[in-house]
């Protein structure tokens, strides 16, 4: 496996661990139907909570949120409507965003951006 892949899985193993001491329940994680895919999806308050994770070794080349895109936001809501039909769920949702900065367990910043934008719809049917 490539080294950015081994990087952007431990970055998803610590924001789930992260997310669990907030309170949130993790109910997948690496989410995929045909070509869509979610990080983390989380509940809390009765919300489904859709996280993508951005996980750098350094912020060298930028801010990890340079990756969150209209074309990202895009994606992240299709995949969000894909999974709550094939769950059949009708919560309300959040996308939240969480950054991890660093490649040495004991040395990372971690950064949560709840609520982190809005989709046109907030519930899906």
């Amino acid at each position: 496996m490539a080294l950015h892949n081994d990087i952007g899985k431990m970055g998803e193993q610590i924001a789930a661990k992260y997310l669990i001491t907030k309170g949130y329940i993790i109910r997948n994680v690496n989410w995929r139907i045909n070509r869509l895919e979610i990080d983390i999806v989380a509940e809390k308050n009765n919300r489904i909570i859709i996280v993508e994770v951005k996980t750098r070794s350094s912020d060298k080349f930028g801010s990890p949120l340079d990756a969150i895109t209209r074309e990202k936001i895009s994606y992240l809501v299709r995949a969000a409507k894909a999974y709550l039909n094939s769950y059949r769920l009708s919560h309300e949702v959040q996308f939240d965003v969480i950054t991890i900065i660093g490649n040495d367990i004991n040395n990372i910043k971690i950064e949560h951006i709840e609520d982190a934008f809005r989709a046109p719809l907030r519930t899906y049917r």
